[in-house]
């Protein structure tokens, strides 16, 4: 396991900002992500100037890229075609995981399946693999729907937050069954009224969620997504998040 930041943390900032604020925060890896909304990086620039979109995803100043977060806002078969050129992307700058958005409460789940099933045959042309993300207010904020999704898309994992089943949960979700198809895992402190809260004011147990993904052999990243708040000292936030991850990571 390792310690990542997403430049999500910084998307009121342009990708080099959010790569600087990164490095001087001392981590060593970063998932890039990818939306049509902030000036980081538009996954559409994969389909339009490809060898631009490879230049502009490996400038990280050496950190090292544990995955590709997508927001593709297409339809039909212009959502597949940018996610394919992400994935040759990803694959030119040797980059493993990609993590796609579930469709919002309502999405027919027959076609979610299909999605998903078209996605990850996509993905395997490249070696890349899928996760779907964990999202309040999405088929992937219902730990049932997940397993069930995950378990008709042979090689579809899940992009685990566990912030998403805490926020609006009317009871304690089980989220252990999802385990076997975590292929990252985001961090920040949440309760059951606010998605954010300072680190060490809400209710996610670090220690027992590392201490599980020790014994599965998890190996892959563990991602700091703290989003700037009024009244927060934002970097103060997640440099305390990295430090408390690295402490956990130490046998």
């Amino acid at each position: 396991m390792f310690v990542a930041a997403s430049t999500n943390c910084f998307k009121n900032l342009d990708l080099a900002e959010a790569i600087e604020k990164i490095v001087d925060l001392e981590f060593t890896c970063v998932e890039l992500c990818m939306d049509e909304t902030t000036g980081h990086f538009s996954p559409t620039l994969a389909v339009e100037d490809f060898n631009q979109a490879v230049e502009l995803a490996n400038s990280t100043r050496r950190l090292s890229v544990s995955g590709y977060t997508l927001d593709i806002v297409q339809q039909g078969q212009e959502y597949y075609d940018v996610f394919t050129a992400c994935c040759k992307m990803a694959k030119v700058n040797k980059v493993v995981t990609i993590t796609v958005r579930s469709g919002e409460h309502g999405t027919p789940f027959n076609e979610e399946v299909e999605k998903f099933k078209k996605l990850v045959g996509i993905a395997e042309q490249h070696g890349v693999r899928v996760g779907m993300r964990s999202e309040y207010g999405h088929l992937s904020g219902d730990p049932d729907q997940v397993s069930v999704i995950c378990g008709h898309v042979k090689g579809l994992g899940l992009s685990f937050d566990p912030s998403q089943y805490i926020y609006k949960a009317e009871k304690p979700n089980d989220c252990d069954k999802l385990m076997p198809y975590f292929q990252a895992v985001y961090f920040r402190d949440s309760t059951r009224d606010e998605l954010q809260v300072r680190v060490g004011q809400g209710v996610i147990d670090y220690g027992k969620l590392i201490n599980q993904l020790r014994k599965l052999r998890y190996d892959r990243a563990l991602i700091v997504d703290i989003e700037p708040k009024p009244d927060l000292d934002h970097m103060g936030e997640m440099r305390k998040m990295r430090l408390l991850l690295e402490s956990l990571l130490i046998v």
